[in-house]
């Protein structure tokens, strides 16, 4: 999931880390040692060998919905390996990346890695929730299905800390909409505080901060290759995880075997190109959204369907809406149709909601937004808003150009008028314009030469990350695409036969699709 970064303007464990396994295993502890395997970078090779202790999942959940998912899920184990916090000193402080299996049933291959994007969504919990779909697959045979939290994320320790429970509500609350001069200056403000707050509710501070981009992660992931006994990759990023698998190529080509990337992030676009571009996609779900509703017979938008939705929406900024003991503000409302626009099966949930808030209430609109953010009944948030926002802030370049940003803003708006809230263009420096770490990632268009042929899908009406993205992705990585043609955000897995046929035979052959290949 490629989170749409205007609306997010933006429980950890903080135990110390334990050393690389040694000797007896405790209780229900099943010690293993695969690697190391492949290529290991000198000074690295007690981590790329180490022994690995799987046990039961249940200690590794931090939120109410990785309870549930683990709980639920007795056919895996879970483990923690260690990697160095800064590469650069392999013999300084140490962090642990927490990783979730599946085994193969059949004659093994080897380990599918998985990413399902954010930056900040958890691999374990999507690992644990693919599972039973993934058993109908002959990848189940083939291949141990590993999820894991990159660094900073999840059961990774220690997690990224920046707000706590109400202050996230609280937050939610706080539109942070005014675009006068006093306004900005406010914003500001508190973009600047919430870095602070990031530096000091995580562990190791800035330190941690400055090495937690795409650039380690993919360094813990060749770590974790070589600890699985993998000589090669096999890997599927989703979304933002395409980000890491390009990335991967391009650091470790030699040691890529097959990796699919479904749900482009455009590596030819700067990050405010991208971010209209998103919005244009959004728009168009959106529109999508509006046609089926309106066959439904029962749809709350009037002929002008994005006034109709202002009108239902704007409201809430001077009047939220009470749901039991919480408000539903304007910035909930747009976050839950954003997150129902991500899939066609979450359109009658958003039907509802908007019928609901015509009529003063707000419960389902506040279920979505609660998903997106990964709130549980009790408050709790995970790791994945203060994730997404430190990841952001080290993968990016830092936008400071204020004439740039007003310009983009009066771009996003006109790309998107659903999502217009009536105010004039704003240009406030979002927080990673005070983060206390550096810009950390690659730029440029990718060069990964002397990989193999990587596979690229990418849906024609994908509202985060655009088709022409995967087209763009395809072509600089010289892969082959594989064109869906529907309305949703990454479909891999997600039961399109003509797709799980072909990533399928890809992943266990290295048999890529005809080229042309489209499926509806």
């Amino acid at each position: 999931m490629v989170r749409l970064l205007s609306v997010l303007l933006v429980i950890p464990l903080l135990a110390s880390c334990t050393s690389i396994i040694e000797g007896a295993p405790k209780p229900g502890v099943s010690l293993e040692k695969a690697g190391p395997a492949g290529t290991v970078p000198a000074g690295l090779e007690k981590f790329y060998g180490q022994q690995l202790g799987w046990q039961d999942c249940a200690p590794f959940a931090t939120t109410g919905s990785s309870r549930s998912a683990y709980g639920s899920k007795r056919d895996v184990e879970c483990t923690r390996l260690q990697v160095p916090l800064d590469y650069a000193k392999p013999d300084g402080d140490t962090i642990t990346i927490g990783v979730l299996r599946y085994k193969a049933t059949g004659q093994k291959i080897g380990s599918l890695l998985i990413n399902p994007g954010g930056p900040g969504a958890s691999g374990m919990a999507a690992a644990a929730g693919m599972v039973s779909d993934y058993r109908k697959t002959e990848l189940s045979k083939r291949f141990d299905l590993v999820g894991f939290d990159p660094r900073g994320i999840g059961a990774s320790e220690p997690a990224v800390k920046c707000l706590t429970g109400p202050e996230r509500d609280a937050d939610r609350l706080d539109l942070d909409i005014d675009t006068s001069p006093a306004g900005i200056a406010q914003t500001e403000q508190e973009n600047k505080a919430y870095a602070e707050k990031c530096a000091a509710g995580t562990k190791f501070g800035a330190s941690m901060l400055a090495n937690l981009g795409t650039r380690d992660v993919v360094k813990d992931m060749d770590v974790l290759r070589s600890a699985l006994g993998d000589a090669k990759l096999s890997y599927v990023g989703y979304s933002y995880g395409t980000r890491i698998g390009t990335e991967y190529a391009e650091t470790f080509p030699q040691n890529v075997r097959a990796l699919i990337l479904d749900g482009a992030v455009d590596p030819t676009q700067d990050q405010l190109a991208s971010l209209v571009a998103q919005a244009a996609g959004f728009q168009k779900a959106f529109d999508e959204f509006v046609k089926w509703c309106r066959e439904k017979g029962d749809c709350p938008l009037g002929d002008d369907a994005n006034a109709s939705f202002r009108q239902l929406t704007t409201p809430l900024i001077q009047k939220p809406v009470n749901v039991n003991d919480r408000k539903l503000s304007y910035s909930d409302a747009i976050t839950a149709t954003i997150q129902a626009l991500y899939s066609e099966q979450l359109w009658p949930l958003l039907l509802d909601g908007l019928k609901e808030l015509k009529n003063g209430r707000g419960r389902v609109l506040m279920t979505l937004a609660d998903a997106y953010l990964d709130r549980d009944d009790q408050g709790n948030y995970s790791t994945i808003t203060d994730a997404f926002n430190a990841v952001h802030c080290v993968d990016d370049q830092r936008l400071t150009d204020k004439n740039a940003l007003l310009e983009t803003a009066k771009k996003y708006k006109e790309a998107a008028p659903f999502l217009d809230d009536g105010n004039p263009p704003g240009a406030a420096l979002d927080s990673c314009a005070f983060w206390p770490a550096p810009v950390t990632a690659r730029t440029g268009t990718p060069k990964a030469d002397g990989i193999p042929p990587l596979l690229v899908i990418s849906t024609t009406g994908d509202p985060a990350t655009p088709y022409e993205a995967g087209v763009n992705l395809a072509k600089a990585l010289n892969s082959r695409l594989l064109t869906y043609e529907g309305v949703q955000h990454t479909v891999f897995l997600q039961g399109v036969a003509c797709v799980d046929d072909a990533g399928v035979k890809y992943l266990i052959d290295q048999t890529l699709p005809a080229d042309g290949t489209r499926c509806a």
